[in-house]
């Protein structure tokens, strides 16, 4: 898109996709001039404060009770103080709790790279709105995949970062262990760059030496996405010095997702759950079924699963050494049909839950980006690096950008 319009000229855009929020929400708001990202627009998902503003969580009932925001959140205003121009406000899964993009009270986004498809969620709408070119990047949030599942099923780029390397000031908490920003771009060059204004300093950059192939992760893909995703690496192998296989969980991926559902839940019972059995809102399918389990969460389950992901972090802590990033399908399988049946939905949120959760317990930072498809869908391969790597990781997806689809 012309990112050298006139400050004057930024309009919201015309949303035909569904993926903003219909509040009457006064936009644009002008960045500062001079900045490195003078001239570039931006949405935010609907979990971000923004001064003056009602913050929605997905939900219109959590909207019409709250108060408008008294101070903008820092990652949005750092992208403002940058030049960057905001634009919208985008539609997310109700309460972030979902990995989907469905909204049963705003609807779904449309995903223009996946037509009849759905977006992935919870940042459903911030990725929808680049299939549509109607911005130049989005911020999302990243609790259990909120970035990483829309990216891939988008076409997108896409990062978690570790764990706090983000400021999260002024943005509404779901998990605050596994709570994380997260940002979307078409522009892998852009995508770096929000990264040099986004980021701490806390970086532990090094080089990619070792590429290793999650097996076990490859294993929970859809056969035809494992193969395709397996060309790319093979396509991209010259780039690093070695390539190797390993299995990520011992263990078992499935009991690694289990115990960060756990303490997910337990969070959840502690942030949002509350509003919710005060308030009563009008939850959608799937939404109400998990606040119902979170509250269920016993102190005992809480705890046992907190000693696994203990475990998990030293184990994972010894696989990450300098110079080792890890390969894996960012999600099991393709876009799921808009009509997709609730019990196809489940099965893909557990399996994808599987695949996210390694960067969820580790607290380590994950690149998701857009290597082939299948059936003419996007498929994302994912890159997850030592804490602090995220440049690196950044790095490696403009990299390997001339590779992708």
């Amino acid at each position: 898109m012309n990112t050298n319009k006139n400050i004057s000229q930024i309009n919201i855009p015309h949303d035909t996709i569904g993926c903003l929020v219909p509040h009457n929400i006064q936009l644009p708001i002008h960045g500062k001039q001079g900045g490195p990202l003078e001239g570039k627009t931006f949405i935010v998902k609907d979990l971000y404060n923004i001064e003056g503003r009602k913050t929605g969580n997905g939900s219109p009932d959590f909207y019409a009770k709250t108060e408008p925001a008294t101070e903008t959140a820092v990652t949005v205003q750092k992208l403002l103080d940058s030049g960057a121009n905001l634009v919208g406000i985008s539609i997310c899964d109700e309460f972030f709790y979902s990995l989907t993009g469905i909204n049963a009270h705003y609807g779904t986004p449309q995903n223009l790279n996946a037509p009849g498809r759905l977006p992935g969620g919870s940042s459903s709408g911030s990725a929808a709105a680049l299939t549509a070119k109607l911005c130049d990047f989005t911020l999302g949030s990243d609790t259990g995949g909120s970035v990483r599942i829309p990216a891939s099923f988008c076409g997108l780029y896409g990062i978690r970062p570790t764990h706090g390397r983000v400021d999260l000031s002024g943005g509404r908490a779901m998990a605050p262990s596994f709570d994380t920003a997260g940002w979307f771009c078409n522009d892998p060059s852009l995508f770096k760059t929000l990264g040099s204004i986004l980021l701490d300093n806390k970086s532990a950059y090094s080089h990619t030496e070792q590429l290793m192939l999650a097996i076990d992760c490859f294993k929970k893909a859809d056969p035809e996405v494992s193969k395709a995703l397996r060309k790319t690496i093979e396509a991209v192998s010259s780039i690093f010095s070695s390539i190797s296989e390993v299995t990520v969980a011992p263990d078992g991926l499935d009991h690694w997702s289990e115990a960060f559902r756990i303490i997910q839940a337990s969070e959840v019972k502690e942030t949002n759950l509350p509003w919710v059995q005060k308030n009563e809102p009008d939850l959608g399918p799937g939404i109400k079924e998990r606040f119902a389990m979170a509250a269920n969460i016993t102190l005992r389950e809480s705890e046992t699963a907190k000693k696994t992901r203990k475990n998990i972090r030293n184990h994972l802590n010894e696989l990450f050494r300098p110079g080792k990033v890890l390969c894996l399908p960012t999600s099991p399988v393709i876009a799921p049909k808009i009509d997709t049946t609730p019990d196809g939905l489940e099965f893909f949120r557990s399996n994808a839950l599987a695949l996210t959760c390694i960067s969820g317990l580790s607290g380590f930072p994950q690149v998701s980006i857009p290597a082939t498809s299948v059936e003419n869908c996007p498929v994302g391969l994912s890159f997850i690096g030592g804490p602090g790597t995220d440049e690196l990781l950044l790095d490696l997806a403009l990299q390997l950008s001339p590779f992708c689809t």
